[in-house]
Order: structure tokens, then C-alpha cells, then sequence
């Protein structure tokens, strides 16, 4: 008897949730959106245009159809209403939004990066007080991940005035403006700004917004700062309080002009799981024992002026995924304390003048078999025979910059055919490309640049079918174009055949 009290109590307080649910549901138990949601949308459509005249924009938004099933939106499961509009990338231009979107009170996370807004951005947004992430950044998509993506869009925006942007915004947790004018650039305002009214915010992402330092400490506030990118600013010296943020796990400070010392207190954060000081010329420091090494994921410091001495946590960096360093770090004692980098996948090398020890610092990347980036600068391999470029199966992009290329060499690049991407800048080709491209049957992005000695342009790029992305320009090709480059019928995006 109690088992039938309780399911017709439970019965009774659904009733209201399944009377809404019938009132908005297609029948698949799919809520529909609100009638006046959808009209906004669309006449927010209307103020796009797409990029290429014949593209057709958003094609799912249509008037009469649930718009919770539109691209780009997620509806609340409980009442149809739209909680998120991601229209990144989708190849989107507009000279301004139009205010409907600033009806949308529902919205909880808005993203228009990547997306071709051109202008002041809307001071409508501060109406959207329920927001939890905005984002209207600009960051270049790379073609290793999407040659045909329309993600080459970019916002040209600078914001009317910060203070007024986010004063309303009391719930933003993460705040992506990368790319976007900051009129209020000193370190004062929008310091102040975000302390006052964004008071838990976790994810501050401002990178190349002409920002003006110093950070003002008003920002030692904000306690729940998870991530921090200010890279590509002049925003120095770097505020020692970032430190006393316990939850921190994303530092970027890359190309900041910052001098002097870098704190050692940051290697001591124990969340840290991304350090980048990377083309900060003169900031110095001493690459230290790292007692939590074991939970970095991402290490730049190319750029710096940082020493090489040897870090005492050897075999501790068994979680890094990403690393990037400078000629001067490349030794093989150094190389060696990082321990089995099993877990690597992205590496980048300026090898510049440590010529004499290239064929053991090529044995050690030739170790790294998970590796699936790998790019090398300034780097002459006449010096070495380097077949262990050949073991990097897992590879799918390979970039190198200024770099003397031997015969053996380019039949080492043959060998790796899972490669997707191949870019070769500024590098002198010595031998015939045939061999190192006709087993690259997978690649989907291929450009060479101001390259000398190339022999002919080998008739067997005409057989990379899955290629969509072809460059060859300021290069020393003999002979002409082959006819087989008419079979590449994927191409997507080419350049000049030169």
C-alpha cells in the first residue's frame, strides 16, 4: 500500500513537468523550443553572409522546425529553452549581430569564435546575464585538422568599453576575447574591471588583445583562476600572486617582452599542468626539480633565455604531451633526465647550431614512437645518417623550416605513411622528391616553400588522392607541372604551382 502512496505522489509532482513537455514535445519526447526563441534566431540568421556567395547559411534553421534540433544550439532538456549558441567555425560573417540575439536571457554559454565578426562588439551581451562562457576569440585552424574547414574566418572586434561588457556578466566562469582590441588595454581597467564584477571567474584567455602592462593586483581577487593566457601582449612583469592561485593549471605568458627572473614559486604549483614562457628573449631562470613533473601535460620554453642545467626529477615528466625547446637545451644528459617521454605526442625543436650532436638527438626522437607532430627548425642533416626519423609511425605531421635535406632523409620521410601533413619551408632538397612522396597515400595537406635543389616535381603527387591542400610556390622545380596533378580531385584549398 505505501508502494502506491509513493508512485502516485511521484505521479503527481511529474504532472507539471509532463503538461510542459506535451506542450513543446514532437512526439519523440523532444522538446521543442519556444515559439519566440526561434524568431530570434532566425533573424539573427539574417545577419550573416557567408564567405563564398553559393555557401548556404545554416541550413537547419528553418522557420517551422525545432530549432533545440538546430546546428550550433543545445536546449535546456527540461524546458526547450536554448542554454547554448556555438557557431564557431561555421564560416559565419556579419557586420553586426542583430539585437535579437540580446533576447536570448536563457543563454549560458555563447561562442562566436573563429567566426568573421567584423566591428565593435555588442554591448548587447551584457544583457545576456546567465552567461557562463563567452567566447569571441580568434585562433588560427590548422589544416593538419581540417584542410577544408571554413574555420579560417577571423573576428576583427574591439570592445566598447570592458567595464560596461562584463558588469552584468556576474556568473561568467570563462572568458575567451583572444585576438579582440581591448580599447581599455592598461592593466588597471580591465584588471579592476574583472575583480569587481567577475568575481569567480576561472578561465581568463586574452592573447594579443595590445593589452598594456603592468596587470593591476587587483586581480589577486580572483581565487578561482584556473587558466591564464596573456601571451602576445606587453603586459610584464609577471605578478608573483599568479602563484597563489591553488587551482591554476594553464600558464601561458608567451611572447610578453618579460625580463628578468622568472619565479621559481610556479614550479612549485602543484596542479600545473601547462607552462608556456615561450619568445621571451629576456627572461631568465634555471629549469628546476619539478616536484609535481608528473602532472605536466604541456612544457614551452623556446625562446628564453632559461639554462640548461640538468633537472634533478629524472623520469618524472611520464605525462607530457607537448614540448618545445631551443638548440641550447639539446644535449643528450639534458634530453636524457626527462625519462621515457612515452606519453609525447607533439614536439618542437630549433636546432640551430648543435650540429655535432644531431645523430644522437636524432636517435632520441627516433625513440619517441608515439610522437605525432614533430617540427625542426634550422637543423642541417648532411652532418648525420638520420634513419630514425623512419621509426615515427604514429606520425601525422612533420614540419621543418631551413633545414639541409639530404637523399637519405627524403627516403625517410617515405617511409612514414600515416603522415596527413607535410610542410617543407626554406630547405634545400638534395635528390629527386618521388621517393618521399608516392607511399604518402594519406596525406591531406602538402606545401613546399622556397625550397632549392628540387630535381622535377615528381609525377606521383597526382596519385595522393586523399590530398586537399596543395602549395608549391618560390621553389627550384625543373621541367614543368606533371599532368597527373589533374587527378587530385579532393582538393579543397591550392596554391601556386611555381
Amino acid at each position: 500500500m505505501a508502494s502506491i502512496h509513493w508512485a502516485l505522489l511521484l505521479f503527481l509532482v511529474q504532472l507539471p513537468i509532463l503538461a510542459t513537455s506535451s506542450a513543446h514535445s514532437d512526439g519523440n519526447l523532444t522538446l521543442w523550443c519556444h515559439p519566440d526563441q526561434a524568431a530570434a534566431l532566425l533573424q539573427l540568421k539574417q545577419s550573416f553572409f557567408a564567405a563564398e556567395t553559393t555557401a548556404t547559411i545554416l541550413p537547419s534553421w528553418q522557420n517551422g522546425t525545432n530549432c533545440c534540433l538546430w546546428e550550433g544550439i543545445i536546449c535546456d532538456a527540461s524546458f526547450g529553452l536554448v542554454t547554448v549558441l556555438d557557431l564557431s567555425g561555421y564560416g559565419l560573417n556579419s557586420y553586426g549581430l542583430d539585437p535579437a540575439l540580446f533576447s536570448l536571457k536563457s543563454l549560458r554559454r555563447l561562442n562566436f569564435s573563429n567566426s568573421g565578426l567584423d566591428g565593435q562588439i555588442p554591448i548587447g551581451i551584457s544583457k545576456l546575464v546567465n552567461l557562463v562562457s563567452l567566447d569571441l576569440s580568434s585562433h588560427r585552424v590548422s589544416d593538419y585538422d581540417d584542410p577544408t574547414s571554413a574555420g579560417d574566418s577571423f573576428n576583427h572586434l574591439r570592445e566598447p568599453n570592458f567595464e560596461i561588457l562584463v558588469a552584468n556578466l556576474n556568473n561568467l566562469r570563462e572568458l575567451y576575447l583572444d585576438g579582440v582590441q581591448i580599447m581599455s588595454s592598461s592593466g588597471e581597467d580591465w584588471g579592476k574591471a574583472l575583480a569587481k564584477y567577475v568575481p569567480h571567474l576561472q578561465v581568463l584567455s586574452l592573447e594579443g588583445c595590445r593589452l598594456n602592462g603592468p596587470i593591476h593586483h587587483s586581480l589577486s581577487s580572483l581565487h578561482s583562476l584556473v587558466a591564464i593566457n596573456l601571451g602576445s601582449n606587453d603586459a610584464g612583469p609577471i605578478p608573483e600572486f599568479f602563484a597563489d592561485f591553488p587551482n591554476l593549471s594553464e600558464l601561458q605568458l608567451s611572447d610578453m617582452n618579460l625580463q628578468g627572473w622568472f619565479p621559481q614559486r610556479f614550479f612549485q604549483l602543484k596542479n600545473l599542468r601547462v607552462l608556456d614562457l615561450s619568445s621571451n628573449p629576456n627572461l631568465s631562470g634555471h629549469l628546476p626539480n619539478f616536484p609535481h613533473a608528473s602532472s605536466l601535460y604541456t612544457l614551452r620554453l623556446e625562446g628564453t633565455n632559461f639554462s640548461s642545467a640538468k633537472p634533478s626529477s629524472s623520469g618524472n615528466f611520464k605525462l607530457l604531451r607537448e614540448l618545445t625547446l631551443d638548440g641550447k637545451f639539446l644535449s643528450m644528459d639534458f634530453l636524457s633526465s626527462f625519462g621515457v617521454l612515452g606519453s609525447l605526442r607533439q614536439l618542437k625543436v630549433s636546432l640551430m647550431d648543435s650540429h655535432k650532436e644531431l645523430g644522437s638527438i636524432l636517435s632520441w626522437i627516433g625513440d619517441l614512437r608515439n610522437l605525432t607532430s614533430l617540427e625542426l627548425y634550422v637543423c642541417d642533416f648532411s652532418w648525420t645518417m638520420p634513419s630514425s626519423i623512419g621509426n615515427l609511425k604514429a606520425l601525422r605531421s612533420l614540419t621543418m623550416f631551413d633545414c639541409n635535406l639530404p637523399r637519405p632523409i627524403l627516403s625517410e620521410i617515405g617511409n612514414l605513411i600515416g603522415l596527413q601533413k607535410l610542410e617543407l619551408s626554406d630547405c634545400k632538397l638534395h635528390g629527386s622528391m618521388a621517393s618521399s612522396v608516392h607511399n604518402l597515400t594519406n596525406l591531406r595537406s602538402l606545401y613546399i616553400g622556397s625550397c632549392d635543389a628540387c630535381g622535377t616535381m615528381p609525377a606521383a603527387i597526382g596519385y595522393l588522392r586523399n590530398l586537399r591542400r596543395l602549395e608549391i610556390s618560390g621553389s627550384d622545380f625543373s621541367g614543368s607541372i606533371p599532368s597527373t596533378i589533374g587527378n587530385l580531385t579532393n582538393l579543397k584549398s591550392h596554391g601556386y604551382l611555381v
